[in-house]
């Protein structure tokens, strides 16, 4: 598996404990309340970990939902984010090309939505963004400028932002791309987080996960 990507190993795993979820339901009435489903699961994780069955890739993932399964029970909902990684990451699966498209049309949903929008201006110390409370996304114009080739992402691009974490991925996911975490430490925009985008959305970490559609 040393060729697999992260978003190939991950929706292997979640589709692949989804279906062992299900096949043990079928002969014990125990798998089918969210307790059973939940201990099922952290243990099913936990073998997987041992004989290395999965991608190296998502090991730290499967040691911290083990340890959330472990401390919370059933609260750690593992069935639930099981089925939000296959939903996402199926659909995302063959969104791989035109994502700067897909970014440019996202900025400019968000400037029809009264965001500051910013694209051209150098982004290298830490700065601070009078916004008079609007919600707000900066890109560093030499990442703007460099890291776009015609339809394509080509390299990583840093998005400073300053809104609801889960609305926003929601309106990244609208526009087909995979959004990392968000993370204050590394920001360099004073109140907003920073998140980053890849090329054929090929992030090497888990994305924020979107509500399960019906």
């Amino acid at each position: 598996m040393s060729d697999i990507s992260y978003n190939q190993a991950i929706l292997m795993f979640a589709d692949a404990g989804l279906a062992a979820l299900a096949t043990s339901a079928e002969t014990s009435s125990s798998v089918k309340t969210p307790a059973g489903e939940s201990h099922f699961l952290c243990s099913w994780m936990v073998n997987a970990l041992k004989k290395r069955t999965f991608s190296k890739l998502i090991a730290d993932d499967l040691t911290f939902w083990t340890r959330q399964a472990r401390s919370m029970g059933a609260g750690a909902e593992l069935k639930l984010l099981l089925q939000k990684i296959s939903q996402q990451y199926s659909y995302i699966a063959d969104k791989q090309q035109g994502l700067a498209l897909s970014l440019k049309a996202m900025l400019t949903e968000l400037e029809s939505s009264d965001w500051v929008i910013i694209t051209n201006q150098e982004v290298t110390k830490k700065l601070k963004l009078n916004s008079d409370g609007r919600s707000s996304l900066v890109i560093s114009d030499e990442q703007f400028s460099q890291r776009i080739d015609n339809d394509e992402l080509i390299k990583p691009i840093t998005l400073y932002v300053r809104a609801p974490e889960q609305a926003f991925a929601e309106i990244a996911y609208k526009h087909d791309l995979l959004l990392s975490a968000g993370n204050k430490k590394t920001s360099l925009i004073k109140h907003h987080k920073s998140y980053r985008i890849w090329p054929k959305n090929m992030q090497p970490a888990l994305t924020i996960l979107q509500p399960l559609t019906s």
